[in-house]
């Protein structure tokens, strides 16, 4: 099966399954410095807002690389994820004094977790897959009502606008043959579903989420891949110092493949 064959599924949960058959989400994030460059940002934003004993619900989990990092650390984790594939790479990099209790789940449906009972929520892939608005605000709601008052929500995003570019850089004849509105250049919604800034900001603030940042994640590292793959340790630290500079800047915020959005729930 191949993407044309999964894009014909009508079942969300189904097509997500086959997609992640195809992708290898246990080394996106890990297999380079450059791949490594949206979890180190990610990473370094959430602990700005860890507090000891804090909980955490990691929703949408992937192979786990957030939830290990976290739990290693000493926090609790619980951990959702929908792709069997997914599932089985986490389980084979756990170790047994691990404290993450993961289960197979639906972003949709986190009846399994109590109102208010987690500090931290992260979002870190459902957004990337739910075609419909009704959906996406039912992610939201979902997230928003299992984070306590004053807990923080981390939203993640893929960017319609630079992946326009990134894919351009793999396909030399992708701005005349490439999927996407040739007028409005908003991206075909397969394999993921992508949204400009604006979008992201809209959706969140219709989800009764007040945004507190905006981060530009992995920036231009996927566009840069061989040059940042080649940089001695010294090099690197300091391209990840002017990477953490510019990432909230406004004028870099849609230069990203990944967006994170740093909210917490409104008053009701």
């Amino acid at each position: 099966m191949d993407f044309r064959d999964i894009e014909q599924i009508s079942d969300e949960t189904e097509r997500i399954q086959k997609i992640y058959e195809l992708f290898h989400e246990d080394t996106r994030l890990n297999r380079s410095k450059a791949a490594r460059v949206e979890f180190l940002t990610n990473t370094r934003y959430i602990e700005r807002y860890l507090e000891p004993g804090a909980r955490i619900l990691d929703i949408g989990a992937g192979a786990g690389e957030y939830s290990l990092y976290f739990a290693r650390k000493g926090y609790a984790v619980c951990a959702l994820e929908l792709a069997e594939n997914n599932i089985k790479a986490f389980r084979r990099k756990m170790r047994q004094d691990d404290p993450i209790e993961l289960v197979q789940g639906n972003a949709l449906d986190l009846s399994l977790y109590a109102d208010e009972s987690f500090d931290i929520v992260l979002l870190f892939g459902p957004l990337y897959h739910l075609r419909r608005e009704e959906d996406r605000q039912r992610c939201i709601a979902e997230a928003r009502r299992v984070c306590r008052p004053g807990g923080k929500i981390f939203f993640a995003f893929i960017s319609n606008d630079m992946v326009i570019l990134t894919e351009f850089s793999y396909r030399p004849d992708y701005f005349t043959n490439g999927e996407y509105n040739k007028e409005t250049f908003a991206l075909e919604d397969f394999p993921f579903v992508f949204h400009t800034v604006t979008d992201c900001r809209e959706m969140l603030r219709a989800g009764g989420i007040r945004i507190l940042r905006e981060v530009a994640s992995d920036g231009v590292s996927e566009l840069l891949e061989h040059k940042i793959n080649a940089m001695d340790d010294e090099n690197y630290a300091q391209y990840l110092r002017y990477h953490f500079y510019i990432c909230e800047k406004p004028e870099f915020l849609g230069m990203t493949n990944h967006l994170l959005f740093v909210g917490e729930k409104t008053e009701a």
